[in-house]
């Protein structure tokens, strides 16, 4: 056995080189890099701050169900997704404790730019889409009204485009929309299931994860690989092999100058072999 199940690492861009930050036994998911140096993560329901010397809990309040969609807002402020009976909100964590946005759940928080954060919502019929909630008018725009299971919402560095995953087309692939919902469509199609896409703050990257053709959801535990890529969907090269998915890349995980990124792997002897590892994962529930 390694000793560890959790392995925080980050990716330099111009050396491609991967240094480890902190490896641990707690199954620890979707690294945001904090402006300050530090990680955001979550484990066991709640936030920590990860670096070099350990995990130290961040107070939520009480919410002791908190998932894998979390990040840091441009103002400093954490912003994340905490589950109770009623499922999914999203909370802001102000100086006074958690504050939970307005908004219909279930919905998952994925992205900031400027005042705008993007989220992945549930409605009456189920099905998962993209929106984008304006922080100070409190309106809400849904910017993927087809037919699909759209997931993993980011910002363009500008702004103006959110990224996503979709399975519109038949398996998920990358997909860019206009802030206003104009012009939605896939960025490129290929045979791996692509999840999370990421493009870097200085605007010359999108990362992402990439699932073996025919999986199905976004499965923990699998042999996936990380992508990079233009903005325009061209120059796209393999750059880690790694055993992860669900976890590993689901959130804004650049360093604010763009130039690295921090991921999770995880070690494939920590993990039973069972039956139903295979078993397809809940789309809206299981998130």
């Amino acid at each position: 056995m390694s000793g560890w199940r959790s392995s925080l690492e980050v990716f330099d861009i111009a050396t491609g080189g991967i240094r480890v930050v902190l490896r641990s036994p707690r199954l620890i998911e979707a690294p945001n890099w904090h402006p300050e140096g530090w990680f955001l993560v979550n484990a066991e329901g709640r936030l920590w701050r990860a670096d070099p010397s350990g995990l130290t809990p961040i107070d939520t309040g009480g919410l002791a169900r908190c998932n894998n969609d979390h990040g840091v807002l441009p103002d400093g402020r954490i912003a994340f997704s905490c589950h109770d009976e009623s499922g999914a909100g999203i909370y802001l964590l102000e100086a006074d404790g958690p504050r939970e946005l307005a908004l219909a759940r279930p919905s998952w928080w994925h992205g900031a730019h400027g005042r705008r954060i993007a989220y992945a919502c549930a409605r009456r019929d189920r099905v998962v889409r993209i929106a984008v909630l304006d922080l100070d008018r409190g309106t809400e725009q849904v910017l993927t009204p087809q037919p699909g299971h759209h997931d993993g919402p980011d910002f363009s560095a500008c702004g103006r485009f959110v990224w996503f995953n979709s399975d519109a087309t038949g398996h998920a692939q990358l997909w860019r929309v206009g802030v206003d919902g104009g012009d939605a469509a896939p960025v490129f199609r290929d045979a791996n299931v692509n999840w999370f896409p990421h493009p870097s703050p200085d605007g010359n990257h999108v990362v992402y994860l990439a699932y073996p053709p025919g999986t199905e959801g976004h499965p923990r535990d699998r042999d996936v690989s990380l992508w990079l890529m233009a903005p325009d969907g061209s120059r796209r090269r393999r750059i880690v092999d790694l055993f992860g998915g669900q976890g590993s890349l689901n959130v804004p995980c650049w360093s604010p100058d763009g130039q690295a990124f921090a991921f999770m792997r995880y070690a494939p002897e920590a993990v039973p072999l069972r039956a139903d590892r295979g078993a397809n994962p809940a789309r809206v529930s299981g998130r």
